[in-house]
């Protein structure tokens, strides 16, 4: 990823009114939502959405990639002027952060080993760190022993060595990664719980940068109108 930071938008989010460049933080090894192809280049659902959104209010686009669970912590402290990774809006992040309406409506799922998945003798779970897949693990599946890791790779790598039983992550991202991992099954319901999945995926700005937040929206909704959302839609998520 070739990133060029400006000295001036390091000291902080910079107000919509006085920028000609955002800078996202992202984290690039979720696919569909965020991946680097093979001649290193950022691409991914969310990196085309937020350059739809860019183009629409007239400002470029330019990304940070980061550890995920960093992106919330970086973003308080201002080294970019917004967060855009799958990430889910929760209560506990909105009172950290201001969140665009949702782009994505998303749910989770687990999957295992073909011929391995029962989640009833399931013992040891991945996870990626810092996510609303953790939280819910470790409030609501307590029968389940959690291993976090940084990306969502590292995490299938353990399950298919026999680290790991199972692993529970975003659907459409699960999905996707599927194809090229034919060893892998999904295994129960989709897990669609409100307080940790229920309200979709949003963009991250500072609490601070309510005019961000409001131009974003209006790009979200713009492209929601003219078309150019769906078109991006149908290239990255499984149907």
């Amino acid at each position: 990823m070739k990133t060029l930071l400006l000295g001036s938008l390091l000291m902080g989010a910079t107000m919509l009114t006085n920028a000609q460049n955002l800078i996202f933080g992202t984290e690039p090894s979720y696919p569909p939502f965020e991946l680097t192809n093979e001649k290193g280049d950022l691409v991914g659902f969310d990196i085309d959405i937020a350059q739809a959104i860019c183009k629409e209010i007239q400002v470029t686009c330019q990304f940070k990639t980061q550890p995920f669970d960093a992106l919330i912590p970086s973003l308080k402290a201002k080294h970019f002027d917004a967060a855009m990774s799958a990430i889910d809006i929760t209560e506990a992040r909105t009172k950290q952060v201001l969140f665009t309406d949702s782009y994505y409506d998303n749910s989770a799922s687990y999957v295992a080993l073909k011929g391995k998945m029962d989640l009833t003798t399931a013992k040891n779970i991945g996870v990626q760190n810092g996510s609303t897949f953790q939280q819910y693990t470790l409030a609501e599946t307590k029968q389940y022993a959690v291993k976090a890791y940084v990306n969502l790779q590292d995490a299938i790598l353990d399950l298919k060595n026999g680290r790991i039983d199972i692993v529970l992550s975003d659907t459409a991202l699960l999905a996707d990664m599927m194809k090229k991992e034919p060893e892998l099954q999904f295994g129960g319901e989709k897990v669609v719980n409100p307080k940790y999945f229920g309200n979709g995926t949003g963009i991250a700005v500072h609490k601070s940068n309510k005019a961000l937040q409001e131009s974003l929206n209006k790009g979200l909704s713009a492209i929601k109108a003219n078309g150019e959302y769906q078109k991006i839609y149908d290239k990255w998520m499984v149907k």
